[in-house]
């Protein structure tokens, strides 16, 4: 008997060591909503060069998923978001789509994993949240009508999904969606054995309250700070980890405690606006440096949930992306700059030491910037929407643009530039703290250098 288990054993050992070591490798997600970027071909040498194993693209893109052909790297791919209502009621037009973008490719471009959009349950348009699953199955039946069996299908969520995440133990499924959209969904990725992709910001949190939050819990920086779930008794020494507990408390909630989790998005920003804290260098690096070391540990680590579990993962995001609308942090995630150059050094494989690495800048906005910031017209913004956001701020609030009327002391110089830049200075002021933004639909930008002149003084907003 004893003879008998022993060989099964070290075979039970051998392949979970070998899934662990598949799974376990780090890949990118490669945007594109830039206009300075390198092309694919180079792009996939880029990527090849921060050790990446995997990658995953927001669409399917031809000229990507060509210059992957026949390269080692695993591919996750995308159906667009515009797609999914008409796919969800219409085979035909799945297996169309399947047949343009996936049968071209495969299995020479290493395609596994097919995505249904992008954070879709996140989508103001509440219609598509209904339709979401039902173009999951489409896909999926078309993958399969195809004779393509290896591709898992899925579709990335935030964690907005939850309206509780604290502590992780009362992880919970939002109302709207929770028995209509994401029951089906868990029934169909465990039918399927596939992952719930999800994208896992630690900043995100801890910038909303970092008088609560501790900077080196959201930056894995393993110290004495530690937080115990008092439902579950798991004690936590990251908020990464009771972010995704709380999904998967969620799910065992609804039936399913054992579907699969995939990082499909996480990192930190290396710069942002002035009024954004903690998006510097230092933090990044510190950050995916250390939440790699997390994904590629041997043995696996997992979390307090699912001890041992592997997770496996995308880092984003491959560059700086400077078409990205939002605030600064959204277009400074990149590990790379458009030139191809590293932002910070960085090992996607986790085996480089800490101590190897170049010393980083030290961080110099981990606190507020105390203010004042104001709001300009962004460079070359274009004329027409700038003056249709200047009669929009000039709308709002109390006597917001009374100074650049005629005879106001900042009407001179009368150009649309500087009439524009008060007034979104002047709306920023008044409506910063009730959430306005200084963006304007990227026609916009803050400074700290004062652009008041003579007697024509610019409001700033207080931080």
């Amino acid at each position: 008997m004893e003879l008998g288990l022993v060989p099964l054993l070290l075979l039970c050992f051998f392949i979970s060591i070998s899934s662990a070591e598949f799974s376990a490798k780090v890949g990118v997600n490669y945007g594109q909503l830039g206009n300075n970027l390198p092309s694919p071909s180079e792009s996939v040498k880029l990527i090849q060069n921060l050790k990446a194993k995997r990658v995953k693209i927001y669409d399917a893109n031809p000229k990507i998923l060509e210059a992957l052909r026949n390269t080692d790297l695993q591919v996750s791919m995308m159906v667009p978001n515009e797609l999914i209502n008409n796919i969800s009621s219409n085979q035909t037009l799945a297996n169309q789509w399947v047949h343009a973008n996936v049968v071209p490719f495969y299995p020479h471009t290493l395609i596994r994993y097919l995505l249904v959009g992008n954070e879709i349950l996140s989508a103001p348009d509440k219609s598509i949240w209904f339709n979401l699953v039902p173009a999951m199955r489409k896909i999926k039946k078309a993958l399969k009508i195809h004779g393509i069996t290896k591709v898992k299908v899925g579709t990335p969520s935030a964690m907005d999904v939850l309206e509780s995440s604290f502590p992780p133990s009362n992880g919970t499924f939002r109302s709207d969606i929770s028995s209509s959209v994401i029951k089906p969904m868990l029934k169909f990725l465990f039918k399927t054995k596939s992952f719930f992709f999800v994208d896992v910001y630690p900043f995100f949190p801890w910038a909303s309250d970092p008088t609560h939050i501790d900077l080196d819990y959201a930056l894995l920086e393993f110290t004495n700070i530690t937080y115990t779930d008092p439902v579950s008794g798991l004690t936590y020494h990251s908020l990464f980890d009771q972010m995704v507990d709380a999904l998967i408390f969620a799910m065992k909630r609804l039936g399913y405690p054992d579907i699969r989790v995939w990082i499909a998005e996480t990192g930190w920003p290396s710069g942002g606006d002035y009024d954004q804290i903690g998006t510097n260098i230092h933090n990044a690096a510190t950050y995916n440096r250390n939440v790699i070391k997390k994904f590629t540990a041997k043995p696996p680590v997992g979390t307090p949930a699912r001890p041992g579990v592997v997770l496996p993962s995308f880092i984003f995001a491959l560059y700086n992306e400077n078409m990205k609308p939002g605030p600064g942090t959204e277009r400074n995630f990149g590990l790379l700059y458009p030139n191809g150059s590293n932002v910070y050094e960085i090992d996607l494989t986790g085996k480089t030491p800490v101590l190897e690495f170049k010393p980083l800048p030290p961080a110099t906005n981990n606190k507020p910037y105390p203010g004042p910031i104001w709001c300009l017209v962004k460079e070359g913004a274009n004329k027409t929407a700038v003056a249709e956001a200047l009669s929009y701020a000039c709308s709002q609030g109390n006597k917001t643009c009374d100074p650049i009327q005629p005879g106001g002391k900042c009407f001179k110089p009368n150009t649309l530039a500087q009439h524009a830049s008060y007034a979104f200075s002047a709306y920023w002021a008044q409506f910063r703290k009730a959430g306005g933004s200084c963006s304007f639909g990227g026609l916009a930008v803050q400074t700290i250098k004062d652009p008041s002149y003579g007697s024509c003084k610019y409001p700033g907003a207080k931080i």
